[in-house]
């Protein structure tokens, strides 16, 4: 079974930036389409960024051309750039497969100050 570490979160600024590392050990993960969703309690779980396993990225509305999902088949982990991030960006950021075929891992909380 795959085990997923989040990593990165933390306070930041609002404006600032933060990035965010997710590292997967697991076999099939080249061949895998990863997501980063983020929590907010109150709120729906919201997907933030997807990567195809050939490079193609997508966005919510909310974080288009703020964040950049990124994937590093060697090392086995995704990253989340987030730039001039707002004060609604706060909340635990979690990575999965597209399918969601991976096991939560406990996720990396981002609280973004004004």
């Amino acid at each position: 079974q795959a085990q997923i570490v989040e990593s990165g979160g933390g306070l930041v600024q609002a404006g600032g930036p933060r990035r965010l590392s997710c590292l997967a050990s697991e076999n099939w993960f080249t061949a895998r389409a990863l997501v980063w969703f983020r929590h907010t309690p109150g709120k729906e779980r919201e997907l933030v960024a997807g990567i195809s396993r050939l490079g193609r990225t997508t966005y919510a509305d909310s974080v288009e051309g703020r964040f950049t999902i990124s994937r590093d088949n060697v090392q086995k982990t995704v990253h989340l750039q987030m730039n001039s991030v707002k004060v609604e960006d706060t909340g635990t950021y979690y990575c999965n497969t597209k399918d969601l075929a991976w096991p939560w891992g406990q996720g990396t909380q981002v609280t973004v100050s004004s």
